[in-house]
C-alpha cells in the first residue's frame, strides 16, 4: 500500500479506540504491516491538541498493546493527529477534510471507523458523502467501518442498510463483529475444509446435535441501563452466536473470496427454521441472575433476559432435524466461548459392557475462548480388562504448538483486513438482515403469552435448571468440553 493512507477514527477518544483501536494498530505498526506514509486521525467532541492526543492514547497503548516498546512507539507516535467536531457539524467535517488533504489534491486512502453510538452512524455517512471524501475514484479507496450493534430490530436494520446505500456502496461498508477475527473462529473454516477427517462426517447422518456455548462470567455492571435496553438476545444471538452457528453449519465455498463466504454464511441464516410462538415453550429458555433487578439502572419488574438458550433447526439437506443449542449468558460459572459437535452413538454395540456402563457419545470440542484449542473424545479400552472402556481426549492447544506467538487481537486483524480490502470476515447486509429475521421472532415471542417463563439463576453457577431442562427432554445434557477439559 503505497499510496497516502489515511484512518480516520470517529469517537477517536473513546473507549474502543482507547483499548482496541490505537493499540491494535500499533501492533500492526510493530509487525510492519501499517502503511508507512499511514496516518491516524481521530474525531471526536472533546477538545484536544494533536499533542494532548498523542499523550492521552500513550497510556492507553502501554496498557494494552501485545507488545509494548517505547523506542517503538515514539516512531509512531508522529502518526496520530487530532480534529475536534460533533457528528453531524459541516465546519468540522470541512476542517476534517482539510486535515486529511494536507495540502494535497485528493484524500488518497482513507478507512473511516465509527466507533460512535449507533445514531450517528447516518449523519457521518452523509457528512462524509457532502464533503466528497468517500466517493469511489482512481485515487484511493474509500471504506467505512460499521460497529456493532447494526440495528435494534429487523425494521431499524433494513432502514440503516438503506440509509448506508443512500451515500456508499455495499463494497465499501464494512460491518463489524469481532468474533469472526478471533484465530480459533478463522481456525474453524481451515479445521473443516483443509482436513479430509470431519467433513465427511459433518451432517446429519452422523451428528446428533451441536451446542454452541458464549458464556460471561461479569454481570452487567455499570452497563445495565444499557443492558436492559437490549439484553442477551441482542447483545450476543443476533450477532456473535448466529455468526458462529453459519461458519459451522456452512457449505463449503467454492474460493476463499468474501463473497463466495459470505454466500455460503447467508444460506445458513435464510435455512433457519422460524420460531413460531407455540414452538417458545418448549424450544427456549429464559432467565435472569439473581441480584440483576437490583442493578442501578434496571426498572422495577424488568423481563429483560440475561440468560437465554434456544434449540433452533436449519432446514436444508445437510442438517434437516439436527438440533443446534445456543446459550449465552452473564454471570456464569466462568467466561467460555466453545461449539460441541456431539456425533450420535454406535447403532449397535457388540462388547459386553456391565449393565450399569452406559456409552458415551463421541464429541469435538472447539474451543473459542479462553482455553484456545480443540478436543476430541471417544472411547479406548482400559488396559488389562476384556472389554471396558473409558473415554479419553486427545487435545490440541494453540499454547502449545505454536509456542511463542502471541494471538493478535481481534480488532488488530480487522484493521488490516479492511486496509487490504478483504471483507471475508465482516457481515454482509443479507447476513445481517437473515439474523434478524430469526431473532425478531424470538425477541417479539418473549413478549407474548407463549413465552417461557422467566426464571432466575445463581451468580457463578452454568445457568437456570430450565437450560438443562431443554437438553434433557430428549436425554441430551450441556458439554462444558473446553471450560472444564471434560
Amino acid at each position: 500500500m503505497t499510496t497516502p493512507t489515511t484512518i480516520v477514527i470517529f469517537g477517536g477518544s473513546g473507549d474502543l479506540a482507547r483499548r482496541k483501536l490505537v493499540p491494535g494498530l500499533f501492533s500492526l505498526y510493530q509487525k510492519g504491516r501499517l502503511p508507512e506514509n499511514a496516518r491516524i486521525v481521530g474525531y471526536s467532541r472533546s477538545e484536544m491538541t494533536h499533542t494532548a492526543y498523542q499523550e492521552f492514547m500513550r497510556g492507553y497503548a502501554e496498557q494494552f498493546a501485545k507488545t509494548w516498546n517505547a523506542a517503538q512507539w515514539a516512531e509512531f507516535e508522529p502518526k496520530l493527529s487530532y480534529v475536534s467536531g460533533v457528528f453531524d457539524d459541516d465546519a468540522a467535517f470541512s476542517r476534517l477534510k482539510t486535515h486529511v488533504l494536507d495540502g494535497d489534491d485528493n484524500l488518497g486512502d482513507c478507512l473511516y471507523y465509527m466507533s460512535i453510538a449507533p445514531r450517528f452512524f447516518t449523519s457521518v455517512a452523509q457528512q462524509l458523502h457532502e464533503h466528497g471524501m468517500v466517493q469511489k475514484s482512481d485515487a484511493g479507496f474509500k471504506r467505512v467501518i460499521v460497529e456493532k450493534p447494526f440495528g435494534h430490530d429487523l425494521a431499524s436494520a433494513q432502514q440503516l442498510n438503506r440509509d448506508l446505500h443512500s451515500y456508499l456502496d455495499e463494497d465499501q461498508i464494512y460491518r463489524i463483529d469481532h468474533y469472526l477475527a478471533k484465530e480459533t473462529v478463522q481456525n474453524l473454516m481451515v479445521f473443516r475444509f483443509a482436513n479430509t477427517i470431519f467433513e465427511p462426517l459433518w451432517n446429519r447422518n452422523f451428528i446428533d446435535h451441536v451446542q454452541i456455548t458464549a458464556a460471561e462470567s461479569v454481570d452487567v455492571g455499570s452497563r445495565a441501563g444499557y443492558y436492559d435496553s437490549a439484553g442477551v438476545l441482542r447483545d450476543m444471538f443476533q450477532n456473535h452466536l448466529m455468526q458462529l452457528l453459519a461458519l459451522t453449519a456452512m457449505e463449503p465455498p467454492a474460493s476463499f473470496s468474501a463473497d463466495a463466504v459470505r454466500n455460503e454464511k447467508a444460506k445458513v441464516l435464510q435455512s433457519l427454521r422460524p420460531m413460531i410462538p407455540s414452538r417458545l415453550g418448549t424450544q427456549t429458555v429464559r432467565a435472569q441472575y439473581e441480584g440483576y433487578l437490583d442493578a442501578d439502572g434496571v426498572p422495577a419488574g424488568s423481563q429483560t433476559p440475561t440468560y437465554a438458550a434456544l434449540k433452533v433447526y436449519i432446514d436444508n439437506w445437510r442438517w434437516k432435524d439436527v438440533p443446534f443449542y445456543l446459550r449465552s449468558g452473564k454471570a456464569l460459572k466462568t467466561k467460555a466461548t466453545e461449539i460441541i459437535i456431539q456425533f450420535k452413538k454406535p447403532p449397535h454395540m457388540m462388547f459386553p459392557l456391565s449393565k450399569d456402563y452406559v456409552i458415551s457419545s463421541n464429541f469435538l470440542a472447539i474451543c473459542i475462548q479462553p482455553h484456545e484449542g480443540i478436543h476430541l473424545r471417544f472411547e479406548a479400552k482400559v488396559p488389562d480388562t476384556d472389554s471396558d472402556m473409558e473415554s479419553v481426549l486427545m487435545d490440541f492447544h494453540y499454547s502449545d504448538e505454536f509456542g511463542e506467538i502471541i494471538m493478535p487481537q481481534a480488532y488488530e486483524k480487522l484493521l488490516l483486513e479492511a486496509l487490504e480490502g478483504d471483507a471475508t470476515l465482516f457481515t454482509r447486509s443479507d447476513g445481517i438482515e437473515a439474523a434478524w429475521t430469526f431473532m425478531d421472532d424470538v425477541i417479539k415471542g418473549f413478549e407474548t403469552d407463549y413465552a417461557p417463563r422467566m426464571t432466575s439463576y445463581k451468580p457463578g453457577s452454568w445457568g437456570p435448571d430450565a437450560a438443562d431442562e431443554l437438553l434433557g427432554r430428549s436425554r441430551r445434557k450441556w458439554r462444558h468440553g473446553c471450560a472444564e477439559h471434560e
